[in-house]
């Protein structure tokens, strides 16, 4: 089986989604971020406004519009802590 991320993402006031990915893309200050399994442990800072996409196991994308906020990669997963996280509706996504 195929290795996969644990993923936490929070907002300010409640947990938004928490479960298992292959993938997680967060547009940071630095640009657009990849995280796999394996990544090496790092802190970024999330763009203003930001968008950040979870890959489920077998294909399936979650996406994020996100405000303000950190990302952060360690040995046990990603956890995105963002002041506002909304939903992006399948036909919205680029």
């Amino acid at each position: 089986m195929a290795k996969l991320l644990q993923v936490e993402l929070v907002a300010v006031e409640e947990k938004v989604w928490s479960g298992q990915a292959e993938m997680v893309i967060a547009r940071t200050t630095e640009g657009e971020l990849g995280v796999l399994p394996s990544h090496a442990p790092l802190l970024g800072q999330l763009a203003n406004p930001g968008g950040v996409r979870i890959i489920l196991p077998g294909g399936e994308e979650k996406a994020y519009d996100v405000h303000g906020g950190f990302l952060s990669v360690t040995t046990e997963g990603v956890t995105v802590l963002a002041e506002t996280a909304t939903p992006v509706a399948p036909a919205a996504r680029h």
